[in-house]
């Protein structure tokens, strides 16, 4: 599911965390043209990969099941590291905070949500299979 970036600090992927999947999908694929293939979370709870034509360009999951119920439905980026427990490391050393440690994501690579000195969040994102340049 790698986006367009895999270069460390760029950002690489981006999934609506919503409460309503199919009108979600009824929305984005009318607006946007796109279509969709479902997978599964790391929760074991249906996954949308979002396509426009042959390029694949995010995904979407429920919030209910994935995310804390304080986590308001969002569109929700990820930016590429080199190393995700690194850079999560380093998070708390900068007055941040590690929301969700790193965790493998079956086939991606591993992942963690951060959240800023202001309360932002982030995904910061190690894929599996990429050329480290």
């Amino acid at each position: 599911m790698q986006g367009s970036s895999d270069k460390h600090g760029t950002f690489s992927w981006n999934e609506l965390i919503t409460t309503d999947l199919e009108s979600a999908k009824q929305f984005y694929g009318a607006l946007l043209g796109w279509s969709f293939t479902e997978t599964k979370t790391i929760y074991g709870n249906t996954y949308l990969v979002a396509h426009k034509g042959a390029a694949v360009v995010g995904g979407m999951m429920l919030r209910d099941g994935n995310v804390p119920e304080d986590v308001a439905p969002c569109w929700d980026p990820y930016v590429t590291v080199d190393d995700v427990e690194l850079s999560a490391g380093k998070v708390e050393d900068l007055g941040g905070e590690v929301v969700l440690p790193p965790t493998d994501i079956p086939g991606i690579g591993r992942f963690c949500v951060i959240r800023d000195r202001q309360g932002v969040s982030l995904n910061l994102i190690s894929y599996a299979t990429r050329d480290k340049e």
